[in-house]
């Protein structure tokens, strides 16, 4: 497989970050990419730029993600949309909770159970679910998002058993530190959120993950990459880290 193998795309988060950076490189490769987000106003700039075919709908809703796409004949599926909420569990919200794993997991798991029978049956499709080094390390505060794209991880091996035998690949990507929006929507200040994760930080630029999920998508059929993590070079997995009792 190869891009030229390849002629609809669809891509979650698509009206910022790598959402957007994916519609954009897919666009350009000659794909006719459907983008999913919840920001009209990006969105239909996203589609002025590129072409695309924009649906503003939140990925929780699996009933509006069913009317819009089901009936379409994707070959490549980004499941990229995700949120944050940051907090241990002792201090994470029941609607905390439920986001995180709605956003993360369950439409991840919803919208490739729409798209893997038509690529299945055509023979053809790449799942490409968009993770996190925290599916794959533990590190504090963040507790539902791991447990979520530790979820993401878990789909990912069980869908390369699940496809075996089909030209369907599956490939997980696992960035670090990415400069995104997503810090300034966590936080709900952006100045605050340059400081504290991106300033004087060589972070990963957009393009670096886009580069990576294209490289995967464009391999030969033969071959799957069904695992990247894409670490900054100054960012490493771990620390221990030991706490003296109370005396």
């Amino acid at each position: 497989m190869s891009f030229g193998d390849y002629s609809t795309a669809l891509v979650t988060g698509a009206s910022s970050g790598i959402g957007a950076g994916l519609v954009e490189r897919l666009a350009r490769e000659g794909l006719k990419v459907h983008a999913i987000g919840r920001r009209r106003d990006r969105l239909a700039e996203l589609s002025a730029k590129t072409g695309c075919a924009v649906h503003a709908i939140d990925v929780r809703d699996t009933a509006a993600l069913r009317d819009a796409v089901v009936h379409l004949p994707i070959d490549v599926l980004v499941n990229n949309a995700g949120i944050n909420r940051p907090g241990s569990i002792r201090e994470s919200t029941e609607d905390d909770l439920d986001a995180l794993v709605d956003v993360g997991l369950g439409a991840v798991l919803q919208l490739t159970r729409m798209m893997v029978p038509g690529m299945v049956t055509r023979n053809r499709g790449h799942i490409v679910n968009v993770g996190s080094i925290a599916g794959l390390h533990s590190f504090p505060g963040h507790a539902a998002y791991h447990a979520a794209k530790a979820g993401v991880h878990a789909l990912c091996q069980q869908l390369r058993i699940d496809l075996h035998g089909t030209r369907v690949r599956v490939t997980e990507v696992c960035p670090g530190r990415t400069a995104t929006e997503i810090f300034a929507t966590t936080l709900g200040d952006e100045a605050e959120a340059r400081r504290r994760f991106l300033d004087g930080f060589a972070t990963l630029q957009i393009p670096d993950v886009v580069d990576a999920i294209a490289y995967a998508i464009a391999a030969p059929w033969h071959v799957n990459i069904s695992l990247m993590e894409i670490w900054p070079t100054y960012q490493v997995p771990g620390g221990l880290r030991f706490a003296q009792p109370d005396s």
